[in-house]
């Protein structure tokens, strides 16, 4: 069996962008899905640094292979940094992409374009199974529009145009989004631990 990065997450959309922004690793990529008997953990941390950690300790534990997580927030200025590490379960635990996005433009309604300031903040956790850990964060500056544009992405990627527009997230093809985005951004800050444990191939 090659080398096997476990990537703590049960989300499909969150295994292909890692996969498209960690080429060159010389490693298997394999969500913590894949392993039987496995289950998110609860992310109940208070920061997205805890929730990260939370995450990649848990996977490392239970499959004993590093394992790397990472929490992303939307902090919206106007809502005093809300959702931000609520941003999953934004509309409820169990909410979908768009009725998130349905909360936020109504939390919203109202505010001119000059006060929907916002940004995506994204911290990635590298844990082994020793307990060693590596942390990183990255930020990607931007507003909220007032109504959806774009197919690509998901998540608030529709409502999320990046400074200097006039695009959304979801209007920046796959290799666009992942030369600016905040899980980018991170990841950047951990390679030099990634690639310690699966060297480029």
């Amino acid at each position: 069996m090659g080398k096997i990065l476990v990537i703590a997450t049960f989300n499909p959309h969150k295994l292909g962008e890692l996969r498209a922004l960690l080429p060159g690793l010389s490693a298997e990529l394999r969500a913590l899905s894949a392993f039987p008997g496995a289950e998110p953990a609860v992310e109940d941390g208070e920061t997205l640094e805890a929730n990260a950690l939370k995450k990649a300790l848990a996977a490392a534990r239970f499959t004993g292979l590093p394992a790397l997580a990472d929490d992303t927030g939307l902090e919206v200025d106007a809502l005093a940094g809300e959702p931000g590490v609520r941003s999953a379960r934004y509309a409820g635990e169990k909410a979908a992409y768009s009725d998130n996005n349905a909360k936020l433009l109504a939390a919203l309604a109202g505010v001119p374009p000059a006060g929907r300031a916002a940004r995506f903040a994204c911290v990635t956790a590298l844990a082994l199974p020793s307990g060693e850990v590596s942390v990183s964060r990255g930020v990607l500056e931007g507003s909220i529009t007032a109504a959806a544009r774009g197919g690509n992405g998901f998540g608030y990627d529709p409502l999320f145009e990046v400074k200097g527009g006039p695009r959304t997230l979801a209007q920046f093809s796959e290799d666009e989004k992942n030369a600016v985005s905040h899980r980018a951004a991170a990841l950047k800050g951990l390679l030099p631990a990634l690639l310690r444990l699966f060297p480029a191939g």
